[in-house]
C-alpha cells in the first residue's frame, strides 16, 4: 500500500484531517443504504400494526388513507435518518474546517496546496471518472474535476482499458503533470473550486486514507469503469471473442490483466481464495 509522504503543508496533522472528512462524507454516503433499510423496516412494521389494529379497533380510524400510512411512515423515518446523518456530516466538516484553517489550509479546498493528501488509486479513480464524465457529455462536472485536479483531455491518461498503475513511473509523471497544472492555474489567480458533501458523494473527492479495505474497493471501482468505457468503446461483443481482429492486440492485453485482477479484487462467495 502506497505511503503519502509528500502532503501539503501542515505535515501529518494536516493529513490526518482531511482523511477524517474522507471518513465523514464516506459514512454519510453508506447512510443511502440504511436509510432504505430503516424506510422499509419502518414501512413493514407499520403496515403490520395497521392489519393488527383492524379486529381490535376497525379501520374507521384510518379511512382511505390506511394502505398510505405505512408508506408515510417509512418515508419520513427513512428520509429523517439520511437527514440526520447528513447534517452530521456537514456538521462534522465545519468543525474540521476549522482546525484545517488554523494550520493555513483551506477546508473546502483539499487540492490548494497540491496533490499530496491523495493517493495514487484514489487519483486513477478520479481521473476514471473525468473520463467517463467527458464520454457522457457531462461537461459541468467533467469541469469540476478537472479545475479541481489538474485533469485535461489530452492527459496521457488511457481508461477502457487502462494503461496506468499505483505507484509506477508512468503514475508518477501524471501526478506530476496535474500538479503542474493546478500550480499554472493559481499563478494566474484561479483556485480550485469549493467542494463539500454533495461533491463528495457524487463523486469522492476529498482525500480517502488507504487502508487495505479502502485500496480494495477503490481500485475494484476504477476497474468497473475502464470495463465499461472499454465496452462501450470496441463493443463488447467483439470483446467478448477474444481475439477480434478490429481490437489490437495490446488492448486485449490489458483488458485481461484488467479481468485478472478484477476477479482476485471481487472474489466469489465460497470461492477458495487465489494466490
Amino acid at each position: 500500500m502506497q505511503e503519502r509522504n509528500d502532503g501539503p503543508h501542515g505535515g501529518e496533522e494536516a493529513l490526518e484531517l482531511w482523511y477524517a472528512i474522507g471518513r465523514a462524507f464516506a459514512k454519510a454516503g453508506e447512510a443511502k443504504g440504511r436509510a432504505v433499510v430503516t424506510g422499509f423496516t419502518a414501512a413493514l412494521v407499520s403496515g403490520s400494526l395497521v392489519l393488527l389494529s383492524a379486529p381490535v379497533f376497525g379501520t374507521a380510524w384510518a379511512g382511505p388513507f390506511a394502505a398510505l400510512i405505512p408508506v408515510a411512515v417509512g418515508l419520513l423515518l427513512g428520509l429523517g435518518h439520511l437527514a440526520l446523518s447528513y447534517t452530521g456530516a456537514a456538521r462534522r466538516f465545519r468543525a474540521i474546517s476549522g482546525e484545517l484553517g488554523r494550520l493555513g489550509l483551506d477546508g473546502r479546498r483539499p487540492t490548494l496546496s497540491g496533490l499530496g493528501a491523495y493517493h495514487d488509486a484514489q487519483l486513477i479513480l478520479l481521473r476514471s471518472e473525468y473520463e467517463f464524465l467527458l464520454l457522457r457529455g457531462a461537461g459541468r462536472s467533467a469541469r469540476l474535476l478537472a479545475d479541481s485536479f489538474g485533469f485535461t483531455p489530452e492527459d496521457p491518461f488511457e481508461c477502457g482499458p487502462l494503461d496506468v498503475a499505483p505507484e509506477t513511473p508512468r503514475m508518477a509523471r501524471l501526478r506530476r503533470r496535474w500538479e503542474l497544472r493546478l500550480k499554472m492555474r493559481r499563478r494566474h489567480g484561479m483556485s480550485p473550486p469549493a467542494l463539500g458533501l454533495r461533491e463528495d458523494l457524487a463523486y469522492g473527492v476529498f482525500p480517502r486514507n488507504m487502508t487495505p479495505a479502502a485500496e480494495a474497493a477503490t481500485r475494484r471501482a476504477y476497474l468497473t469503469i475502464s470495463r465499461e468505457l472499454a465496452g462501450r468503446r470496441y463493443g463488447r461483443k467483439e470483446l467478448s471473442k477474444g481475439g477480434a481482429a478490429s481490437v489490437p492486440e495490446e488492448i486485449h492485453q490489458r483488458l485481461a490483466r484488467e479481468q485478472e485482477e478484477y476477479e482476485l479484487l471481487s472474489p466469489r462467495p465460497g470461492a477458495p481464495p487465489r494466490g
